[in-house]
């Protein structure tokens, strides 16, 4: 059996796929590497795809498959994985080497111990195009460094530090005992990967590493601002599951649930700011449904969420205060180079 899998979901990927697929063939037989190959017709993503699995037969498989979008990709991968721990790395960013083999012999160490392991959670770069100086984000402030840990372990996330699918390792059979299965022609479900599965993690291990090297840059990137906007309506899908999601939620202890009310603040500010800036009334309209789903569903999160700082500022009344919930917005989007 294999210590990890990873899932590369690929869909007209072949001007930079090599360099995502070469970062983790550094993992040797102890990986997993699954290209996705999800419906690629413009370019030669397939015969790239296949010329890894043919050159690397221990440690790379192909599967393809039918545009289903990011999140069956990712279905895909978790059905198909044979390791004990799972990764998705999508095929425009990378891995730090020297970060990646110490994950790798930890996670080796940990298998051998006495208790299960859940979540394995290391540090994401940005790689910015263009940018002088890349932001990390990094959680030692949040959780204790280099041990498996619980719940009660955890400390408050800061408002602008989040957990996202880029920070995380999960047991590949919690996945499945959680049932995940991602929304498919549907962007952003990253989101839900970062989000769905808390309520069953019981342990943790975090790694103060910068293993994830996230490229920021592309015109067509999904998280570029223009097409964020243009594609609200995925958004506000994702958005509206994670409501739903954390409303059924009855039996989490306190820190289970701070941890995913930060992870749904962060995506319902993400969300009103992006229908904001789409400036129409229909948009406008939206927002106020967006909250007051989280109110039907769950009022104490909408409680929580709506009159702390992020829900404040993304609320303020009219005109000038939608001005200064972007000018808010620009801020923070300035200090850690997102979008």
């Amino acid at each position: 059996m294999k210590l990890l899998s990873i899932a590369v979901p690929c869909y007209n990927s072949s001007a930079y796929m090599r360099k995502c697929i070469d970062s983790l063939l550094v993992g040797g037989d102890d990986v997993e590497i699954l290209i996705v190959n999800d419906g690629s017709t413009k370019d030669n993503t397939a015969e790239i795809a296949d010329e890894y699995a043919a050159k690397y037969p221990t440690i790379v498989r192909t599967i393809h498959q039918v545009n289903k979008g990011h999140g069956g990709a990712v279905n895909t991968g978790i059905a198909a994985a044979t390791g004990l721990y799972f990764k998705v790395v999508d095929s425009d960013d990378w891995v730090n080497e020297e970060a990646y083999k110490k994950i790798l012999a930890v996670l080796d160490e940990l298998t051998r111990g006495p208790k299960t392991l859940d979540v394995m959670i290391s540090n994401y770069v940005y790689e910015k195009e263009g940018a002088k100086k890349k932001r990390v984000m990094r959680y030692p402030h949040a959780f204790p460094e280099n041990q498996i840990f619980g719940w009660n372990d955890t400390k408050k996330l800061r408002p602008t530090h989040y957990v996202l699918m880029h920070s995380l390792i999960f047991r590949t059979s919690l996945l499945r005992e959680c049932g995940l299965r991602l929304p498919e022609h549907t962007f952003y479900v990253d989101n839900l990967f970062a989000f769905i599965p808390f309520p069953y993690v019981k342990t943790f291990y975090y790694m103060d590493v910068n293993l994830y090297r996230y490229y920021i840059g592309r015109e067509d990137q999904s998280v570029n601002e223009k097409v964020m906007i243009s594609r609200v309506d995925q958004q506000l899908r994702v958005n509206n599951e994670m409501i739903e999601y954390m409303g059924k939620q009855k039996n989490l202890n306190k820190a289970q649930r701070r941890f995913m009310l930060h992870s749904l603040s962060i995506i319902m500010t993400v969300s009103s700011i992006m229908l904001i800036r789409a400036d129409t009334e229909d948009c406008l309209q939206k927002k106020k449904d967006l909250w007051k789903k989280l109110k039907k569903h769950d009022p104490m999160a909408y409680f929580n969420i709506r009159y702390g700082i992020t829900g404040s500022a993304m609320n303020l009344p009219g005109k000038s205060g939608r001005k200064v919930s972007v000018t808010s917005y620009k801020i923070v989007q300035k200090l850690y180079g997102f979008n």
